[in-house]
Formats: C-alpha cells, sequence, structure tokens
C-alpha cells in the first residue's frame, strides 16, 4: 500500500473510531488496515491512535494528522481533477430524510451518475440526528431550522407550506375564512421529536407569526402518516406543498386560509467542519441545489 492510500485509510479509521468499520468502508480485510497503521507508527516515530476492546480514538498527534491529512487528500483531489480534466470520483455517502429523496432527489439520480460514472453513492435514510464523522457520512439534507452549529451549512431550498383539510372533514366544520373561523376546529398534531410535544398550527399575519393549537383528532410523529389521516378527513394539517400537490389537484385536499400561510421550511445541506469539501461533494451539492431548483412545486418557485 503506497502512502496515499494509507492516508486515506487512516482518515476513514479516525472517521469511523473502528478497524472493522474503516476497513468495510473501503473495501479491504481488517488485518490490512490494522498492519497499515502500524506501518505508519512504525515510519512517524509516534502512536496515532489509541486502542480500546470497544472503539479506537486518536491520540493528540494522531489527531493532528488527521487534519493534515485530510487537507492533503483535498488538495490532491483537486489537482488531479484540474490536470486531467477528470471527472471527481470515489464513494460518496450522504444521509437525507425520505420524502425529500424520493421526490426531489430520486427521479433525477440516473442522468447524474450517468454523467458522474466514477462516483459510488450511498444513501442513508432518516430524518435523526447523525454524528458525520462517526459515521462515515460526508453530507445530509435536512430540512427545517438548524441547530447544531458544529456543521457547515448551505441552504439549498425554502419549501412552501399549506394548511389544508379533505372535503369530507370541511362538509362536517365548515371552511373557515378567516382565523377566528378555526374555534371548533381540529387538527391532526404533529408531536415533536425534541420536546415530545406537538407543534401548534401556525399562521402569517402581515409580518409576524400567529400560533393557534387546536384540539387534536390523532397525534402523530411522521409526514406520511398525518398525510393519509388527512385524506381521511380527522382534521386540517400543515405540510410542505410538495408533498401534498397531487392531491390538491385532484381535489382530495383543499387548501384553507391561504392568506394566512406557514412561514417555509427551509432546506439545508450540510457537511462537517473537519472535512475539505472534496470535488465529488461539490458537484454532488451542485446537482442537489439545481434538483431542488427544478422540482419545487411551480407556485412555491415563484
Amino acid at each position: 500500500m503506497d502512502r496515499f492510500d494509507a492516508i486515506r485509510l487512516f482518515c476513514r479509521l479516525v472517521e469511523r473510531r473502528s478497524f472493522t468499520a474503516a476497513a468495510a468502508d473501503l473495501g479491504l480485510p481488517r488485518s490490512t488496515v490494522t498492519e497499515a497503521v502500524k506501518q505508519m507508527e512504525a515510519r512517524l516515530g509516534v502512536r496515532l491512535v489509541q486502542r480500546t476492546t470497544r472503539r479506537v480514538a486518536p491520540t493528540p498527534d494522531g489527531e493532528a494528522y488527521y487534519r493534515r491529512c485530510l487537507q492533503i487528500i483535498a488538495d490532491v483531489e483537486e489537482a488531479e481533477a484540474a490536470f486531467t480534466g477528470g471527472k471527481p470520483k470515489g464513494q460518496l455517502r450522504i444521509d437525507v430524510f425520505g420524502m425529500l429523496a424520493r421526490y426531489f432527489l430520486i427521479p433525477g439520480l440516473p442522468r447524474f451518475l450517468a454523467e458522474y460514472p466514477d462516483i459510488q453513492l450511498h444513501i442513508g435514510e432518516g430524518d435523526r440526528l447523525v454524528d458525520l464523522i462517526a459515521e462515515g457520512v460526508d453530507c445530509v439534507v435536512r430540512a427545517g431550522e438548524l441547530r447544531d452549529s458544529s456543521m457547515i451549512a448551505r441552504r439549498i431550498a425554502l419549501l412552501e407550506e399549506v394548511t389544508c383539510a379533505s372535503p369530507d372533514y370541511l362538509a362536517r366544520y365548515g371552511t373557515p375564512r378567516t382565523l377566528d373561523d378555526l374555534e371548533g376546529h381540529r387538527m391532526i398534531a404533529f408531536i415533536s421529536p425534541v420536546t415530545k410535544s406537538a407543534f401548534p398550527l401556525e399562521f402569517t399575519v402581515g409580518s409576524e407569526l400567529r400560533h393557534i393549537m387546536l384540539p387534536a383528532t390523532v397525534t402523530v410523529n411522521g409526514g406520511e402518516t398525518s398525510h393519509a389521516l388527512a385524506r381521511l378527513g380527522l382534521g386540517l394539517i400543515q405540510v410542505p406543498r410538495y408533498n401534498i400537490e397531487a392531491d390538491l389537484e385532484a381535489g382530495r385536499l383543499v387548501e384553507v386560509l391561504p392568506q394566512h400561510p406557514p412561514s417555509p421550511t427551509p432546506v439545508s445541506m450540510l457537511y462537517p467542519h473537519s472535512r475539505q469539501l472534496s470535488p465529488r461533494l461539490r458537484v454532488f451539492m451542485d446537482w442537489v441545489t439545481k434538483e431542488f431548483a427544478e422540482r419545487l412545486p411551480r407556485r412555491a418557485a415563484t
């Protein structure tokens, strides 16, 4: 194994905190990873990692060497792309909420992979907090306001939100024309994963936001579930327009109080401060930004 491959291997080991996980990511036997790190430590004359029965952690020297190695890898990839005219290559691991992936990314993915055939893409699906370094993830796509300042964020879209209900529900409870008309109505409440409490409905009134809590017929913690329950007539929901556009067009759901929309939801891509923006991650982020812009419902994009 040459020194550059060993540097890549060492960086993956530090990020994954496991010889087994690093070996699996790189498609190598665990023994190869172990031997490469031993040789690297012998050559440098320092201990780079501290081994325990459960995990691997970099020593202070190992942490300093890791950060220098990240810069070396980024510089080499940049130089090769510039001088060879070659396209980015290598493995790219992302994590994205399932509905966002299915609507905005999956339809255009064949074109991206045809343009960059040497990028191997792994897509993790979830909406939980991800430790990008420990799990070996290059970036995540997340909707909502960001709370983690330890990552670099790039906003890529704003999702228009709408308030809606089924025709059957509105026939029973009436169609609200003003916010005061919401008295006596019910909602399908979405439970916050952080506070474990229900989110109130949100309405824009002039330049301010007004929050209204209605009695909840059902509480949920999944967007697709609230969508399905709304179609069954169980209450009002507030969701991104892209997710229910087909139901609005078909009349299965009806938008209400459009003059008082909820605030739009930002979508961002995040990656660690400790990582350089590699050529393959850069082209992927540019492509994702373009896909969101092209696939947003027409009213949301204007």
